[in-house]
């Protein structure tokens, strides 16, 4: 069975030696280096950059079994990665929705991985500080940041965690093989626990994030060096043994296509037809693009959006160097092994993201790099060992360049997570390190809507419908920032744009319906709620907009029949909750509504509305005392909403306290003037205490 402990014994050279205490001491140097440099991180916020869709918004981040099965049977965020998503649940259920914690778990898994960098590479190569600088470098890249700062990458993180445990149980196996071919042919009747768990982590970084579908290539470049199985073992011996990880390999990269062509993900971008050579033509820009930001990693951002061709001059450039670098791995296979390795380790773990099949909008992305910069890094510091090798001093030449690089990475990784702390600052870079990056523009106006900075957000979302009208997303946004404008006639026919543009778009149907019932069209209203149902049942945004508009048209009973399906996918949601309560209210089921108020308040406990329809409640259940701190509520958070002042007036009346009753109507008069209803009531409790000025209530008994 493994275990950590297990895991670290044996890992670290004997007890008691001198090596043993020095991989020791360099493990705690390492972890204290990478958590003091990503520290920052856990001050950062979610990021409406797949951050909602996993976490915040996401119907199945509570840990019950059911959200459990669930993700393994569904994707979420058009990927397959149910392992992934029962960390996140994990988190949820001991830290709630503060992002604090699941920065803290991103933090702790990247320093824990860079521990693992070193004792795999150790034990793999033998060599004490060159596996100690290639995991400081890995460690401290600013190409981690993305991996590490941005909670939705918790895929990167434990998919880089089971990658290394299972490089480490295969370097256990291949060490303890005698070399004999025999004991390779046979090794499906042998018992070898490494080999298993080897194989039991590969399966778990698939289902971590698929994109390790390449360990199985790198197993077979380890045979090569360091191990060198291949001076003792026939390739054909060594190939069959790989069976198992390929099997799981094919089986990953069915699910994945599967879940992501099922997702939408794999649908030709906006206005960017992307045929094959167009694909190869990217894939070579970014080898070379991806290659620079290693070794000169600046203007870091979050979206590199796709030019959809490039310059033939560019492609060419790009097409050379990958030959030439490939070419000189080939030809330096004998005197310095590390190139071929090293090399082909970084060219073919890129192939899944690489863009030969397109997914999303970027050219490339910073969090790729996680696993695929190891081969390159390893190359790097290899090959400045054997230059320096003759070199008198080689130890204080090696330490000062090493220690300059990791202190230049760590600087630079400091000063990159500034721009991760939210999605304004995070897009705003975007926008700045790229050109006609419609994207970015869309995303952060998002970011600035989220702030409720209405008229910036418009301005980033009206950029983007410029630079790619054709792209439906910003169009829909652009609707919610008009409706916050005011300008509910606009918001309606961007949103009406979006789905010309995309009829199946769900989230523009959402927001057109909710734009047509608070224009007052119920009718109109819900053939869209019933469209976004329709395309997706389980939206929980589909299915309240649908009981909101069944309720407008008086039919109760149906509404809370969608209210109920939308409480079925996320039981806590305290909208549903508050939406459903209300429906109850009109229907006179008045105990049932007070618990869902009671229950959406404590989720939601500075939501006026629902404090001032709880009131409503009360009162229809003669709790008048209670109603009336329910209204003194409503008012408090919100002065300006005249109907909490008017029915605690009426509370106030009920109770007897006619004096403060009068005051909350003339504040609802002085709100709402042109209210016949408020008008009513306030020139009947001023009449009431007219009354009592003349005819005074007889005294009561002695």
């Amino acid at each position: 069975m493994f275990s950590v402990r297990s895991a670290l014994n044996t890992a670290l050279p004997s007890a008691g030696t001198p090596e043993r205490g020095r991989v020791s001491l360099l493990s705690l140097l390492l972890f204290g280096l990478v958590w003091g440099a990503f520290f920052p991180a856990l001050r950062g916020d979610f990021i409406e950059f797949d951050d909602f869709a996993y976490v915040t918004s996401n119907p199945c981040l509570s840990l019950t079994p059911a959200n459990a099965m669930r993700v393994v049977t569904q994707g979420v965020a058009a990927n397959w990665h149910p392992l992934t998503q029962w960390s996140l649940m994990l988190d949820h259920s001991l830290g709630g929705l503060n992002p604090w914690g699941f920065h803290f778990t991103n933090v702790l898994l990247h320093a824990l991985n860079s521990i693992l960098v070193f004792l795999v590479l150790h034990r793999l190569t033998g060599t004490l500080w060159r596996s100690f600088v290639v995991a400081a470098l890995f460690g401290l890249h600013p190409l981690r940041v993305e991996s590490v700062a941005w909670i939705s990458e918790r895929k990167d993180v434990l998919c880089g965690l089971f990658w290394l445990l299972a490089l480490w149980a295969y370097a256990r196996f291949a060490q303890a093989m005698s070399g004999s071919r025999s004991q390779a042919t046979r090794l499906f009747f042998a018992s070898s626990s490494s080999y298993w768990q080897a194989l039991g982590f590969f399966a778990l970084g698939l289902m971590s994030k698929p994109m390790v579908v390449t360990l199985p290539c790198v197993l077979l470049l380890l045979d090569f060096w360091p191990l060198e199985r291949w001076r003792r073992e026939r390739w054909a011996d060594l190939a069959v043994e790989k069976i198992p990880f390929f099997f799981l390999s094919a089986l990953g990269c069915i699910i994945t296509f599967l879940v992501q062509r099922s997702g939408g993900m794999m649908q030709e971008l906006a206005g960017l037809p992307l045929s094959f050579d167009l694909r190869l033509e990217n894939a070579l820009v970014a080898y070379a693009r991806y290659l620079g930001k290693l070794f000169w990693p600046v203007n870091l951002c979050a979206l590199y959006p796709h030019p959809g061709h490039w310059p033939p001059a560019d492609v060419l450039l790009a097409g050379l160097l990958v030959l030439a670098l490939s070419a000189l791995a080939l030809g330096l296979r004998r005197h310095r092994p590390y190139w071929l390795t090293g090399w082909f380790w970084f060219l073919g773990t890129f192939v899944p993201v690489i863009g030969l099949i397109q997914v999303g909008a970027q050219a490339l992305a910073d969090r790729y790099t996680y696993i695929p910069s190891l081969g390159i890094l390893i190359l790097g510091v290899w090959e400045f060992h054997r230059l320096t090798k003759n070199r008198s001093r080689q130890a204080i030449w090696g330490g000062i360049t090493g220690g300059v690089l990791v202190l230049a990475c760590l600087l630079l990784t400091r000063h990159q997570l500034i721009f991760w702390h939210d999605g304004v600052s995070l897009w705003r870079r975007a926008v700045a390190m790229t050109q006609n990056n419609y994207d970015a523009h869309n995303r952060l106006g998002r970011a600035l809507y989220l702030q409720q900075h209405f008229d910036a957000a418009a301005r980033e979302l009206e950029a983007a419908t410029q630079l790619n009208p054709s792209f439906a997303e910003p169009w829909c946004s652009l609707g919610q920032a008009y409706a916050a404008q005011g300008r509910m006639d606009d918001a309606i026919a961007v949103c009406q744009k979006a789905l010309d543009l995309r009829p199946a778009f769900v989230a523009a149907h959402n927001n057109l319906s909710d734009f047509l019932l608070r224009a007052g069209r119920p009718d109109e209203a819900l053939v869209h709620c019933l469209r976004a149902v329709e395309i997706e049942p389980d939206s929980v945004t589909a299915q309240n907009n649908l009981g909101n508009a069944l309720a407008l048209k008086g039919r109760l009973a149906e509404a809370v029949s969608h209210f109920q399906k939308a409480l079925a996918v996320q039981p806590g949601n305290p909208m549903v909750q508050a939406n459903l309560a209300s429906a109850l209210l009109r229907l006179g089921r008045f105990d049932e509504a007070i618990q869902l108020f009671h229950q959406a308040l404590a989720a939601q406990p500075d939501k006026a509305e629902t404090h001032n329809n709880l009131g409503g409640a009360l009162l229809s259940k003669g709790q008048t005392g209670e109603a009336v701190q329910e209204f003194r509520a409503a008012a408090k958070l919100e002065p300006w909403r005249f109907e909490a002042h008017r029915n605690l007036g009426n509370a106030l009346l009920k109770l007897g306290a006619l004096d403060e009753a009068i005051l909350e109507f003339q504040e609802a008069f002085r709100l709402q003037p042109s209210s016949a209803v408020v008008s009513n009531d306030l020139a009947a409790a001023l009449s009431l205490k007219a009354n009592r000025a003349v005819h005074p209530p007889p005294a009561p008994p002695p």
